[in-house]
């Protein structure tokens, strides 16, 4: 299985491969869980890894239903610090490596354009919004870190962003991810999920290329 279809079907199956790591390492659970959500956010060469659907699924395994396999409380406070100290660290680092970032072979200058659009559009509470923003997510403490956002501006939106985040998702697993009708058809919630959070992301891309059009188009027919 190459890097790839991995994934996939990480992604896919994340309910399987979750309660493989519950059953294998118990309480280590949640510092797997804090490692990868801090992860997605705190370093702008992992947007890959998952986010929504990953609390999503943890939130299922502390349900009743599931047994309480995982503590909601426990999880909810985990990783609303994970996703705090993602977004901090990778503000820093954007910080540190200022525009030289720009000609890095590791990261892809389209996310970083896409996420500045984001910023051109929304301001400061891109913070916020990126979120629940697959991508834009991690690049948006990235770039603001580059853009020497003042940090106590940034912060604010950091820590709303994490609080709101993190209970939506996790507990949207728990009182729906037992459903029987959730249970028999994981794969397609979470596809579902998916497809949900990245409208924004296919938005903006469509966006920016009408405008592109748009001013080609004039400066086409200027004389």
């Amino acid at each position: 299985m190459d890097l790839i279809t991995f994934f996939i079907d990480l992604f896919l199956h994340l309910d399987v491969y979750l309660a493989d790591i519950i059953s294998q390492y118990g309480g280590w659970t949640y510092a797997i869980l804090f490692g990868v959500i801090f992860m997605e956010t705190g370093f702008v060469v992992t947007p890959f890894l998952p986010g929504d659907s990953l609390l999503f699924a943890a939130g299922t395994f502390a349900s009743p239903a599931m047994g309480n396999a995982l503590n909601i409380f426990w999880l909810v406070g985990l990783l609303i610090l994970a996703a705090f100290l993602g977004d901090t660290t990778n503000y820093w680092i954007g910080h540190f490596v200022g525009e030289r970032a720009y000609g890095s072979r590791w990261i892809k200058k389209e996310y970083i354009d896409r996420t500045q659009a984001f910023f051109a559009k929304h301001g400061g509470k891109t913070i916020f919004l990126a979120r629940f923003v697959p991508i834009i997510r991690t690049f948006a403490p990235f770039v603001a870190g580059i853009g020497r956002m003042p940090y106590g501006y940034f912060i604010s939106f950091n820590v709303i962003g994490a609080i709101v985040w993190v209970p939506l998702f996790t507990l949207m697993g728990y009182f729906f991810g037992s459903l029987p009708f959730v249970q028999k058809n994981f794969e397609l919630v979470i596809i579902v999920i998916i497809l949900i959070s990245l409208i924004p992301v296919f938005y903006e891309a469509w966006k920016a290329r009408q405008e592109n059009t748009v001013e080609q188009n004039v400066e086409a027919e200027t004389p």
